[in-house]
């Protein structure tokens, strides 16, 4: 069955929920819609990227949603779906996993085939730099023979842990993180993140990667420490320095520069620096096997 609504209706209702985005995704700004031959091209900021994102967005052929599959009665309720999609998309890491290219100045990303953002049997995730809030607790402050309710007392507020304690596990593990300490001390930390083996422990730790601020304006970012265990995949390395990368561009990095030379870099788009090491450009960021690409 084909629409019964034209293209300039749905480009209406999709500008219309926009809004709903903004409010279910608050790392998202400066939302809107661009129209094109084949389809639109939803677009938007993420906290301090410099790059402007897109996603294209078919005109629809059938009054279906493309989120659920379920029949839609206008456009409206066709955008809707179609933004209530993209909300969850990018709660769930769409921009940390996709493939990517730059056209006409927009970072499209493409969902299709991505990139495992955790390589299978392993869990990444940033170091945590403050206290976990005490477990809600019942506290019986009447005798025992009369149990008529229960009172609960709230956890702790969270607190920042002492530099010193920061990533005690890690060095459990027998990981220096003498380096990141240090950063968090001079407050020039930009990233820590932290690589573990998928089970009901996570343990044990196999590996972290560390990035610090170069200039007061945060706008480069260096990649100072790329570790993991001997037996470890090297994709859990490519995972960490993925994931770090993404983490500084969000952040409002320009320029990524490393002393540093694996593999893994190149693949994200890493040149070799005229002074020397690696340096990145954030518009030229872009996962393993995923060329960026004019056009």
């Amino acid at each position: 069955m084909a629409v019964e609504w034209s293209r300039e209706e749905a480009l209406e209702a999709v500008r219309a929920c926009l809004p709903g985005v903004s409010a279910m995704t608050d790392e998202c700004s400066d939302l809107d819609v661009v129209v094109e031959p084949d389809n639109l091209l939803v677009v938007f900021r993420r906290r301090r990227d410099p790059n402007v994102y897109a996603v294209e967005v078919a005109f629809p052929e059938t009054p279906t949603s493309p989120w659920t599959g379920l029949p839609v009665t206008s456009a409206y309720e066709w955008a809707a779906d179609v933004m209530a999609g993209l909300s969850e998309n990018l709660a769930t890491g769409l921009v940390l996993r996709s493939r990517r290219k730059v056209r006409d100045g927009y970072v499209v990303l493409d969902a299709r085939d991505s990139v495992e953002v955790c390589p299978a049997g392993y869990f990444i995730d940033s170091v945590p730099l403050v206290g976990a809030p005490s477990s809600w607790r019942p506290s019986f402050s009447w005798p025992w023979r009369n149990r008529t309710h229960v009172t609960w007392v709230p956890p702790e507020e969270p607190v920042s842990l002492p530099a010193s304690k920061v990533g005690s596990w890690l060095a459990g593990a027998g990981m220096d993180v003498s380096l990141p300490r240090r950063l968090i001390a001079e407050a020039r930390l930009a990233c820590w993140l932290q690589a573990y083996v998928d089970n009901d422990r996570g343990e044990p730790y196999v590996g972290h990667v560390v990035a610090s601020w170069e200039d007061t304006r945060r706008t480069i970012a260096r990649l100072d420490l790329v570790h993991i265990k001997p037996g470890v995949p090297s994709e859990v390395r490519g995972a960490l320095v993925r994931s770090t990368v993404r983490m500084v561009i969000e952040d409002g990095a320009l320029h990524v520069v490393t002393a540093i030379d694996v593999s893994e870099l190149y693949g994200l788009g890493f040149r070799p620096a005229n002074e020397g090491g690696l340096t990145l450009r954030t518009g030229d960021a872009d996962p393993p096997s995923a060329p960026v690409a004019e056009g």
